[in-house]
């Protein structure tokens, strides 16, 4: 349902700032009636990639396809099969709900009984079939988010792109949010393209892609994904986790992965687990707040992977290489 051929885009330089490659060559397809999450970190791409499949950016190089129509020579008939969900609020929050659901109805021509049997679909999900006249600064983060899915659906789209729809909810709100969206998601077949930087929230994902400095770096289901790391990882929470990572290399010869404060160590048999754990913690136990051994997740997928990257000279990463430089096998 959307395919991305050869997809690269640079931003012009100025006398201060060179050339910008924001993304390089890119290709990846997701199929009808699927769900797919795009990630990465700040900087990876996935913005600009958003801008060019909404039709706001064109690509210096490359081609995008939505519902077998091309985007640069059809954009008009694209727009009419595509529903978007920008990170920053579409709505008019000194208007109420239901105004703001028939101005968007209006701006595509739906109007009386059509408009009717389309807001009786776009709202059967939510909670705010009983807010229509509630103005939208009253409402909860969560509700907000409701009434800007509710809007993208009123065109019934057959493609719905999501730009980090979840920032600045909170966990209840997020996880209700991602339910409503993918059970709308199921029962319209609906083909959905989601950003985000949570990888909890791509665990339940018909497909992953991992973006980093522009590249794609990955694009699997979750589950084969997670067959990348080890059967479990080692999780520390250290002190000072550069100085500890520095001793795990020349004292262990560990590979460690740094994310933010915590170390983590891919352990290829579950057998082998408990002794590493215990092994570290007699060593450098004053040093460390916290260790756990756990299942591999997609965040823990996304480190290893943008480590490799970063060995293969695509960005930088917080891979720190043993004595012995061991690369990382995807």
């Amino acid at each position: 349902m959307i395919i991305i051929r050869d997809i690269s885009h640079t931003y012009p330089g100025t006398r201060k700032q060179p050339v910008r490659t924001a993304i390089a060559s890119l290709s990846f397809q997701v199929g009808r009636g699927e769900f797919c999450i795009l990630s990465g970190p700040n900087g990876s791409g996935k913005s600009t990639l958003f801008r060019i499949l909404c039709g706001l950016t064109i690509p210096s190089t490359g081609s995008v396809t939505i519902g077998g129509l091309d985007l640069a020579r059809e954009s008009h008939a694209v727009r009419r099969i595509l529903g978007v969900v920008f990170q920053n609020p579409a709505v008019d929050k000194h208007l109420s709900v239901g105004e703001n659901l028939a101005i968007h109805a209006d701006l595509y021509g739906h109007r009386g009984a059509d408009l009717a049997q389309r807001l009786e679909e776009a709202l059967s999900w939510s909670e705010l079939k009983h807010r229509m006249g509630d103005r939208v600064d009253t409402l909860s983060g969560g509700l907000a988010r409701q009434l800007e899915l509710a809007k993208s659906l009123l065109t019934r789209p057959k493609v719905l792109l999501l730009d980090e729809p979840t920032t600045g909810l909170d966990p209840a709100s997020r996880r209700n949010f991602l339910e409503v969206l993918r059970r709308v998601q199921r029962e319209r077949n609906m083909t959905v393209l989601m950003t985000t930087h949570i990888f909890s929230e791509a665990e339940d994902a018909d497909h992953v892609a991992i973006m980093k400095g522009g590249h794609l770096l990955a694009f699997d289901t979750p589950q084969r994904l997670r067959a990348r790391v080890g059967n479990e990882v080692v999780v520390i929470v250290p002190t000072d986790a550069v100085s500890l990572a520095g001793r795990l290399v020349t004292d262990l010869n560990l590979a460690p992965l740094r994310f933010g404060d915590e170390l983590r160590l891919d352990v290829a048999a579950a057998a082998d687990s408990l002794p590493l754990l215990e092994t570290v913690l007699a060593r450098y136990r004053p040093e460390i707040r916290s260790i756990a051994i756990k299942q591999p997740a997609l965040e823990d997928v996304f480190i290893q992977i943008t480590s490799a990257a970063h060995a293969a000279g695509v960005q930088e990463s917080h891979r720190i290489p043993p004595a012995s430089e061991k690369e990382i096998v995807q």
